[in-house]
């Protein structure tokens, strides 16, 4: 992005104001193309700096888009396999008015400082039953 976009969308980003015309102008810097006709400024100035967060920090990956879309419509995945949990994520589950934190290590899962190799059996350490991990986490359903 050239230092013309940079400036325009700061323009629009600093001054709530900022009148239709300039937010036009700001828009053909930026996308380097002709505004949709019919767009209201508050709608042109959120897709301006929208687009320029993207050319700054890059796009959300299509992977994630999928996912929120999955999210959106209200159908969950039916399973989250546990092996695609990187380690350094943290799970956290409500549990009879406790909150449990579990990290995910290379090898397995921590919590309360104590290793295990798997979600079942911090699932029944702490409620006493045997629990699918995954479900106990939220992980599957």
């Amino acid at each position: 992005m050239n230092a013309a976009p940079q400036i325009g969308a700061d323009i629009v980003q600093d001054d709530p104001l900022a009148d239709r015309a300039t937010c036009l102008e700001v828009w053909r810097q930026v996308f380097d193309a002709p505004p949709p006709k019919r767009l209201s400024v508050g709608f042109l100035r959120k897709a301006i700096l929208h687009e320029q967060q993207c050319q700054k920090h890059g796009r959300v990956p299509k992977q994630t888009l999928r996912r929120l879309q999955v999210i959106a419509s209200g159908k969950m995945p039916s399973t989250c396999s546990t092996s695609s949990l990187k380690p350094g994520a943290h799970l956290m589950r409500e549990w009879n008015g406790r909150t449990y934190q579990v990290e995910v290590v290379t090898e397995g899962f921590v919590m309360d400082g104590l290793t295990y190799k798997s979600l079942s059996a911090i699932a029944k350490r702490i409620t006493g039953a045997h629990w699918s991990g995954p479900r106990f986490f939220g992980l599957a359903q």
